[in-house]
C-alpha cells in the first residue's frame, strides 16, 4: 500500500466548519456567478459552446467556440486563465499527458482549468459563450493535470513529486480547500520518462462515493479512494494493480462500469467498480492502434484516442455493459489526444496535439464518425483539455 500523508487534528476541526459551506454549495445549484445560471436557457438558435484549453507555457488560455447546428465550430473568444501551461519531460503532442485538465460543471455553471506551470487552478463563470474569471487558487501540489467535479465537490490531481490529490468545495463561484483532504499518492518521482510515469486522471464514480486515480506506468495501478460526506477522502486508496496495462484515462458506461484506456496494451478495459474499491474485470478489447490513452463515452459507445496512430477507435457496449465490440478506426490529424462529445450526443470533438487542431465529427446512428471539418486553436500545439458545454 502506498504511503499517504495526513493532516492533524486541527485540520479535522476545520473540516467541521467547512461542512456548512459544502451543504450550501450543493443547495444553490445553478449559480454560475451573480445574475443567474451559466446558460440560462438563452441560447435561442445557438447550441452550447465547446471550450478548449491551450496549455501554452507563455500564458494558458481557454478558447471558446460556438457550435453550429451542423456541428461546425466558430471561434467566439479567447480568455486568459491567469496562469501558465506546463510540459512534462518527454511529451510531444500531449504536454500534460492526462485526461480531464479542463472540467465543466453544468450544475454550477463553472469551468475549471489547470495551470500546470503555475501550480494553480482557474475558476471561470460561464455565460453562454462568454467566460468571467472568478478565481485563481493554488492546486495543493505541483503540476496539476486533471480535475474531477461532482455535487459541489472538486478534486484536483497534481502529477509531480509522487502525485497528490487535493479536495475543494465550490461555494458561490469560488473554490474553498477542504481541510484534511489532501492525499499523497506515494508514486516514485524519479521514474522516467516523466510523461508516462506521472498520474493520468482523477474522476468521481457516477454516484460520487468513490474517487479514481490512474497512475499510468508508475505502478500501473488504478487507485480508488472512498469519499465520505462533505468530500473527505479515505486515508489510503484501494490499489488495483494492472501489470503492463498502463491505465491512463477512464470513463463510465450507462450501468456504472469503469472503462479504462490502457496505453501499455493499447486496449479498452471494462470493470465492475465494487463498493469496497476493488475492480472486477469484465472485458478487454484491443484497438490495434498505438498509444491508446484517452477515452470518451456517449450513449453506450466509447471512442478511444490513439496518439501515435492519429486515429479514433470506436466501441459499442453490450450485454448490460459487460462486453465491448470494436466499431473500427477513424483517421484524425496528428497526435490524437483529449476528446469531448456534445450534450445531445451528435458530435465528437478531438484535440490533435501535433499542430493544435480540433477535429470535428458527426456521430452516426450506428456510431460511425463522419468528418465535418477542423479548427486550429491558437497557441495550442501540445495542448490538452476540451469540454462541451
Amino acid at each position: 500500500m502506498k504511503a499517504i500523508t495526513r493532516f492533524g487534528v486541527a485540520a479535522a476541526t476545520a473540516l467541521a466548519t467547512m461542512s456548512g459551506a459544502a451543504g450550501a454549495a450543493s443547495a444553490f445549484g445553478n449559480h454560475g456567478g451573480p445574475g443567474g445560471p451559466s446558460f440560462g436557457g438563452g441560447f435561442g438558435e445557438r447550441t452550447a459552446p465547446v471550450f478548449v484549453q491551450t496549455d501554452n507555457t507563455a500564458g494558458n488560455q481557454v478558447v471558446v467556440y460556438d457550435r453550429a447546428a451542423d456541428g461546425a465550430l466558430t471561434q467566439a473568444g479567447v480568455y486568459n486563465t491567469g496562469g501558465l501551461g506546463g510540459v512534462l519531460a518527454g511529451s510531444v503532442v500531449d504536454h500534460l499527458a492526462s485526461q480531464g485538465s479542463l472540467a465543466y460543471d453544468p450544475a454550477t455553471g463553472e469551468l475549471y482549468a489547470v495551470n500546470a506551470g503555475s501550480n494553480t487552478i482557474s475558476v471561470f463563470a460561464v455565460f453562454g459563450d462568454h467566460l468571467a474569471l472568478r478565481q485563481v487558487i493554488g492546486s495543493g501540489g505541483t503540476f496539476p493535470v486533471s480535475v474531477a467535479v461532482h455535487g459541489g465537490l472538486v478534486d484536483v490531481l497534481n502529477a509531480e513529486n509522487g502525485g497528490e490529490v487535493q479536495g475543494y468545495v465550490s461555494f458561490f463561484g469560488r473554490l474553498l480547500p477542504l481541510p484534511g483532504s489532501g492525499r499523497a499518492l506515494g508514486l516514485n518521482p524519479n521514474e522516467e520518462p516523466q510523461f508516462t510515469h506521472t498520474p493520468g486522471q482523477v474522476a468521481f464514480s457516477p454516484n460520487g462515493r468513490q474517487l479514481i486515480v490512474t497512475t499510468k506506468g508508475n505502478g500501473s495501478d488504478i487507485d480508488v479512494f472512498a469519499v465520505a460526506p462533505f468530500g473527505r477522502l479515505s486515508a489510503t486508496p484501494v490499489v488495483n494493480s494492472e501489470p503492463g496495462a498502463v491505465p491512463f484515462a477512464v470513463s463510465f458506461d450507462q450501468q456504472g462500469h469503469l472503462i479504462v484506456a490502457d496505453a501499455g496494451t493499447n486496449a479498452l478495459s471494462d470493470f465492475t467498480l465494487n463498493p469496497n474499491g476493488t475492480l472486477t474485470p469484465l472485458d478487454e478489447v484491443g484497438t490495434g492502434q498505438e498509444a491508446t490513452c484517452w477515452v470518451v463515452a456517449t450513449n453506450g459507445r466509447f471512442y478511444a484516442s490513439n496518439a501515435a496512430s492519429a486515429s479514433l477507435t470506436g466501441f459499442q457496449s453490450s450485454a448490460g455493459g459487460t462486453l465491448l465490440t470494436s466499431l473500427g478506426d477513424t483517421p484524425t490529424d496528428g497526435g490524437t489526444v483529449d476528446a469531448t462529445v456534445s450534450g445531445d450526443g451528435r458530435f465528437l470533438y478531438v484535440q490533435t496535439g501535433a499542430a493544435g487542431i480540433v477535429d470535428e465529427f458527426a456521430i452516426g446512428a450506428g456510431g460511425a464518425l463522419s468528418k465535418i471539418g477542423s479548427v486550429t486553436v491558437p497557441g495550442a500545439v501540445g495542448g490538452e483539455g476540451i469540454v462541451a458545454g
